[in-house]
């Protein structure tokens, strides 16, 4: 019997992935809105919209997806206080050494088995950058994840926040996706500035024709002020590629089973 997939979006980069009856979380941010946070170099962002479902309410989770520790729209004060009481934290290897616990760091193209039995699925690190050429030791390392199962749906990818690159192209060499969960926004510093730090619609639509995605998943474009490209202007961007009817876009707190 193949694992069906479900999908419930709470705010940002935070999922919860059902992969038959195992609960994955991905960046977990979990903090009320209201609360300004510093990203290092000068930067920072208002959080403008609490979590569609509370930490307390999410129930067993068997493992965290934590693309990077460094940024709280990833991983906030109530994400970080949630990781004790989950299973495994795969994240990147100088988060895992930050986290500690149950961390465990992964190298772009590494790979870790979750669960057992008809609910085993491979997890494996994709490459991701966090900016422009050079923008590391502001950023710092991030990656994204490719799952692998049995599944109709499977292999899924996470892009992890990330511009397009070599990397990313890389995933799409590799690997025939069929769901593809983008981190979008354009996050740009200043807000208004030429320097991104995540997808524009563009660049989204660009990766997800290259994956071959059958379901284009986007996260990660609402909820804090640091956003530089809307909701509307991303739809513009796939409708002019084409993608329109590939794309998803999740009602917050509502689990969405991906057929």
């Amino acid at each position: 019997m193949t694992a069906a997939l479900r999908l419930t979006h709470i705010g940002t980069a935070t999922l919860l992935i059902e992969i038959g009856e195992l609960r994955l979380l991905t960046d977990p941010a979990f903090d009320p809105p209201g609360q300004h946070y510093n990203f290092g170099f000068g930067t920072g962002s208002d959080k403008l919209l609490g979590p569609a479902i509370a930490s307390e309410k999410l129930g067993r989770i068997d493992a965290v997806l934590l693309g990077h520790d460094q940024h709280a729209d990833n991983l906030d004060t109530a994400g970080r206080a949630l990781l004790p009481g989950c299973g495994p934290i795969l994240t990147t290897r100088g988060g895992a050494k930050r986290l500690g616990g149950q961390a465990q760091g992964l190298e772009a193209w590494e790979s870790r088995e979750l669960g057992t039995g008809a609910n085993r699925i491979r997890v494996t690190a994709t490459p991701a950058r966090h900016g422009p050429p050079g923008s590391l030791p502001l950023a710092g390392p991030v990656i994204g994840f490719l799952l692998e199962w049995d599944g109709p749906q499977s292999p899924l990818y996470i892009s992890g926040d990330t511009v397009y690159f070599r990397g990313t192209a890389e995933v799409a060499r590799r690997y025939r996706t069929k769901v593809a969960i983008l981190h979008i926004g354009g996050v740009a510093f200043p807000i208004s500035g030429p320097i991104r730090y995540t997808f524009n619609g563009r660049e989204a639509a660009q990766l997800a024709q290259e994956l071959g995605a059958a379901t284009v998943i986007p996260v990660h474009y609402d909820g804090w002020s640091h956003f530089h490209e809307t909701r509307e202007a991303t739809e513009r961007a796939f409708a002019e590629a084409g993608l329109t009817d590939r794309v998803r876009w999740l009602k917050p707190g509502v689990a969405t089973e991906i057929g």
